[in-house]
This record gives C-alpha cells, structure tokens and sequence, in this order.
C-alpha cells in the first residue's frame, strides 16, 4: 500500500525517485563529453573574462573578486542550468523516456526536477569552488550579507529550470536548441548590468532590463557580496534586508509565472 500523499513516507519516497533520476541523468551527462566540457571549463572561462574585461565593475566599488563570482553565477544559470537543461529534456523527449517516466510512479515535478538534479548540481559546485578561488585570490572583505546571494541562486535555478521546460516547447530536437535558446542565453545577460550600468540605458528600456530574469540575480550577488544597491549605493548588513525585497520579488514573480506556464505547454512526448 502506498503511503497517503504529503505524508513523511510519500516525500520520502518522492526524495528517492528525484535522486534516482538525478543519478541516471548524471551518468548520462558524464557521458557526454561536449556537455560535461562545458560545464569543467565555464568556472575558468567566466573568471578571466569577467576580471579581465575593464568593465567588469559596471558599479563603482564593485570589487573583483564580488565581479568574477557574480559574473560566474550568471554564466552558470544560464550555461549550465538553463542550457543543459534544454538539451536534456529534449533529448528524453524525444527518445519518449519522459512519456514512459509519466506511466510510472513519479509526478511531473518528481521528473522535471530529478531531470535538472546533475545541471542544478554543477552550476552550483561550480559558484561554490569559483567563490572560494576569488576570494583567495583577491582576498579582499568577507560578503556584507550571505542571505541575498543565497536567495539570487535558489530562486534564480528555479526560475531557468522553468524557462528551460518552456523552451522545449519550441524545440524540437537537440540540435534546434542551439538556436531556441539564443533570446534567453544572449539578451538577458546583455541586459544584466554585468558589463554595463543600467542607469545608463532609456527609461523604457532600462525598466524593461529591470524585470528580465537575470538582472535580479545579479542586483541581488551585488548586495550580499559588496553591500551595492541598484542605484549604486552601499548599505550595510540591515539596510541590505530591505533592498533585497525587490529584485526577490521579480525573481518570485518569474517563478510562479514559469511554473503556471510550464505546468500548461510543456509537452511530455514528441509531436508528430
């Protein structure tokens, strides 16, 4: 007999279908030698180009080590998560694992998440390793408030896993996701302010950066690393509480809007 649904035995038994899945996809992962590539090398890859580019600080006292770990969490959401993400779901789709993954016991999110487990996993070893490098090579001041940055990578997973179920939509194989995925890898992070301050965009178009996914995530490394706010000022560990609600409340937004549409136009096999 099957435990009752939100008992401590059905979450028990859900936890080990996700870690089950997650360790098939892991070996899958391990397997491919392009994905797993591009996973190795984008901690090495962002932290040059973002401390070597003369921009990088696109806040004034925006320190290099806060700069190079920001830059790598966005790299990895969107590298790592996002894309690898995309390519998995399809891959399975199409090969109808996720239609007979259905016919099983696990739920939809049971399979979505155990699915995203191996690229969620890397993107987050890779802010981890990539942040205690920095700051033993720059060595400069510990984080003024570790909550926001916490916040920035939780919520910031889950709104690009859910933008990669979405895109699967629009991709029909693996190779097409090359292309499907462009908008969401190229214009968030142009819009990010990682390279660029916001405040020197137009008022339209700057409110428009302000509510794309990526941009909370950064405003929200800013200020638990450095204190930053996104008008350039500096608070300390109260001040930083209060100025975190709103990109938090961007990224809750995407999150509940992702979910509502993935739970609508994700498609669990091909289309013929």
């Amino acid at each position: 007999m099957s435990p009752r649904p939100g008992t401590r035995g059905a979450v028990a038994d859900g936890i080990r279908r996700i870690v089950a899945l997650g360790r098939a996809e892991a070996l899958l992962l391990r397997r491919n030698a392009v994905a797993l590539l591009v996973a190795l090398t984008t901690p090495a890859a962002t932290m040059f180009m973002i401390t070597s580019s003369s921009e990088s600080g696109a806040v004034e006292g925006f320190d290099a080590a806060a700069s190079a770990v920001t830059g790598l969490a966005a790299i990895a959401l969107l590298a790592a998560v996002y894309y690898n993400l995309v390519t998995a779901l399809v891959a399975r789709r199409e090969e109808l694992v996720l239609k007979r993954l259905r016919a099983g016991e696990a739920s939809d999110s049971e399979i979505v998440i155990g699915t995203a487990l191996p690229a969620v996993a890397v993107a987050w070893a890779q802010i981890v390793l990539g942040s205690v490098a920095a700051y033993a090579l720059f060595g400069t001041a510990a984080p003024v408030n570790v909550l926001p940055a916490l916040a920035a990578v939780v919520l910031g997973t889950a709104v690009f896993v859910l933008l990669a179920a979405l895109s699967t939509v629009v991709t029909r194989s693996v190779e097409m996701a090359q292309v499907t995925t462009m908008p969401v890898l190229i214009v968030p992070l142009a819009l990010c302010g990682l390279f660029f301050p916001l405040d020197d965009l137009p008022g339209p178009l700057e409110q428009v950066a302000r509510m794309l996914p990526l941009t909370p995530v950064v405003d929200l490394m800013r200020l638990g690393l450095t204190g930053t706010t996104t008008d350039g000022r500096t608070v300390e560990l109260a001040g930083s509480f209060g100025e975190a609600a709103g990109p938090v409340l961007v990224l809750v937004a995407w999150v509940a809007l992702g979910g509502w549409a993935a739970r609508r136009w994700f498609q669990w096999e091909p289309r013929r």
